[in-house]
């Protein structure tokens, strides 16, 4: 089973009154236009040290290795004292307007060898450039942004519920309140390793930067590092699977290279047509009652497909998965159709109207006992099927792997 572990967190001296101005959303969800936004709220902005800039050049990871030291030497930043949970609280309103409350906690998760058991991963990945964060992670030697797992031990949330020692709070752009509490007692610290540890942990969000804590891990050991014992742990946010502590979305897929005749012609060797409309805040409520995916073109017009049952006998129940099955048994692969991800429909909207689609195919969310069944079954899902929202916040406590 995981270890789970308290680490001295590195923190903004400053992050009870400023922590807007010093966070940001994860790396990867941000555009050239949302770093540039972030790193003009502060010249203190995470974004600075998190989201190098290809302009600084080759020497730009080094540049923010020097950023963070300078930070620390200048009281920007405070490292704790003694080693700590963080707890992490976000309130919010979700997609169908109810009021939610979730907790979970960041602490270091043992980096464990694909296989291993402990810590599983959720879905298959996209192949992607792993050498920015894995650069960052060697020039700055601390893990600035975690992971996002979650646990199948029951009762973690009852043993995260008592508040910890305030340490900022936050409301970000979509109205999200995020909230850090410290907990250094002994035994409560005691209370949340072993709950982690009775059970495994699957990686829901993340998936990238947990496969580089490995590789630096066995950089670290080859090179017989005294980082190794930390980096043998890598930072993450551990929150309970239930559906009270998760909100979904679905990531949908944008075409590129078939065009929306094409896909309904694809789409109609597999799927049944519905109905035809026009895209809108209804669209996914729709899409959910009548089980459905939803085929939508640049000027917003829309067509709802169910599955035809007996072409899916061998295909797991995932939107995602069938899609996938439906355009590689009609094109030969993914690629083919030149198919890329975006979460959200007005994102998918705008990027159809600048060109960066012919069309799109919106699906519906996984289910709280689909990922329940992956993990317990050890199976992996389709790339980007999951979008866990809201995103936590970057900055609010970075794990420096060297001693303080």
């Amino acid at each position: 089973m995981p270890h789970f572990e308290p680490f001295s967190a590195l923190r903004y001296t400053n992050a009870q009154t400023d922590l807007f101005a010093l966070s940001s959303p994860p790396y990867d969800v941000l555009s050239a236009d949302d770093r540039a936004h972030y790193g003009e709220q502060s010249p203190w902005n995470i974004v600075h040290v998190d989201c190098p800039l290809d302009a600084d050049g080759p020497d730009r990871y080094q540049k923010a290795a020097t950023d963070i030291q300078d930070w620390i030497s200048s009281k920007v930043l405070t490292q704790d004292p003694t080693p700590s949970y963080t707890l992490y609280r976000m309130s919010f309103r979700d997609s169908t307007g109810k009021d939610r409350h979730t907790v979970g906690v960041i602490g270091a998760l043992e980096v464990v060898d694909v296989g291993a058991g402990g810590v599983l991963p959720h879905e298959q990945t996209t192949p992607k450039a792993k050498t920015d964060r894995l650069d960052l992670t060697r020039a700055t030697q601390c893990n600035l942004s975690p992971v996002w797992g979650l646990s199948l031990c029951g009762g973690l949330t009852q043993v995260l519920l008592a508040p910890g020692e305030f340490m900022g709070e936050m409301t970000d752009e979509d109205g999200v309140v995020h909230r850090v509490e410290r907990v250094t007692d002994s035994v409560r610290i005691d209370a949340i390793r072993s709950a982690i540890a009775s059970a495994p942990v699957v990686i829901a969000d993340g998936h990238h930067r947990y496969a580089i804590s490995r590789t630096y891990r066995d950089e670290m050991r080859a090179a017989n590092s005294p980082l190794a014992p930390t980096a043998g742990l890598t930072m993450t946010y551990v929150a309970e699977l239930v559906e009270e502590q998760l909100s979904i979305a679905a990531i949908h897929r944008l075409v590129a290279a078939v065009s929306p005749s094409q896909m309904e012609d694809i789409l109609s060797e597999f799927y049944t047509r519905v109905s035809d409309s026009t895209l809108s805040e209804n669209t996914l409520t729709l899409m959910n009652s009548e089980k459905a995916i939803c085929l939508v073109r640049p000027d917003g017009s829309t067509t709802l497909f169910t599955e035809k049952t007996e072409k899916f006998s061998e295909v797991r129940a995932l939107d995602s998965a069938r899609l996938e099955h439906a355009i590689t048994t009609a094109l030969g692969s993914l690629d083919a159709a030149g198919i890329s991800y975006q979460h959200g429909i007005h994102e998918v909207l705008d990027a159809l109207k600048a060109g960066n689609a012919q069309c799109a195919v919106l699906i519906r969310p996984v289910s709280l006992a689909e990922i329940r069944r992956t993990a317990d079954e050890g199976l992996l899902m389709p790339p980007k099927s999951t979008f866990f929202t809201p995103k936590l916040r970057t900055g609010l406590a970075m794990r420096p792997l060297a001693a303080g």
